[in-house]
């Protein structure tokens, strides 16, 4: 119970500091909701029927799923942010375990990812986009998915970065790339050979094309913008999840303790 308890009070201290600072929750929201209004609107104004779907909706499911990924693992960053606080050194010498401490801010910052994903929810019912409670609910389960699998990838990434500055120069280039690998705002059916492997080695790829899975289920829209069966993403995303977890809490804290 102790460890839960730990765990629950990392997480809900993370998720404190995001409805204490309003400004942080709405800058977070502009650049998804700009994209959802800006490119999905004006391409599928001047595209239309030629895409052969509605490209509003893919871009609200593409969007919708970076952002949480993009939050969560960058979220997991601010324990670099504690450790030259030496706030992190403060819960390193309690008696609870260094992985509790790593699933508290995993917890915390999907809770954290989530409520954004629900302000675009909101946003993309007032853009236009149409969705079922059913697809509602399938988002929200599918989000958390992709929010602990997105804080695992940045776990394996903190453990690698000794600063902020090294992280806040090193992740635009690992997360930028990814929204045109994974298929964010461009269909990614058909690509150059090396491009098919960049993509397939890019985690955000698995969030998004999950996320459309699941939210396009049943829809005779499917085919075309689904790339993979939802049952393979998600084995592919647990099987990361594990990797990213285990090297990179092992890295971090060993890290930690060489301080």
């Amino acid at each position: 119970m102790r460890e839960v308890y730990a765990i629950l009070t990392i997480a809900y201290r993370d998720l404190l500091k995001l409805l204490r600072d309003p400004a942080r929750l709405i800058s977070s929201l502009i650049f998804p909701l700009l994209f959802i209004a800006i490119l999905g609107g004006s391409m599928q104004s001047n595209l239309g029927n030629g895409l052969g779907y509605n490209f509003l909706t893919f871009v609200f499911t593409g969007v919708f799923a970076q952002t949480l990924f993009q939050s969560a693992a960058m979220g997991i960053v601010s324990l670099i942010d504690d450790r030259e606080n030496d706030f992190s050194q403060e819960i390193f010498i309690s008696p609870i375990s260094r992985y509790s401490i790593i699933l508290g801010k995993i917890v915390g910052e999907t809770l954290v990812a989530l409520v954004q994903g629900i302000g675009i929810l909101v946003f993309g019912l007032l853009a236009g986009v149409r969705f079922s409670l059913g697809q509602v609910f399938g988002l929200m389960a599918v989000g958390v998915i992709v929010c602990l699998f997105a804080a695992a990838f940045g776990v394996i990434i903190l453990s690698n970065l000794p600063s902020r500055r090294t992280a806040d120069q090193i992740f635009p280039f690992i997360m930028l790339p990814q929204f045109f690998l994974a298929g964010v705002f461009n269909p990614i059916k058909v690509l150059p050979f090396y491009l098919d492997i960049l993509s397939r080695i890019s985690p955000m790829r698995y969030a998004v094309d999950l996320t459309r899975g699941i939210f396009y289920a049943g829809e005779v829209d499917y085919p075309k913008v689904v790339l993979d069966k939802p049952l393979l993403n998600l084995t592919i995303m647990v099987a990361a999840f594990v990797v990213f977890l285990v090297i990179g809490t092992f890295i971090f804290v060993r890290s930690e303790r060489n301080r």
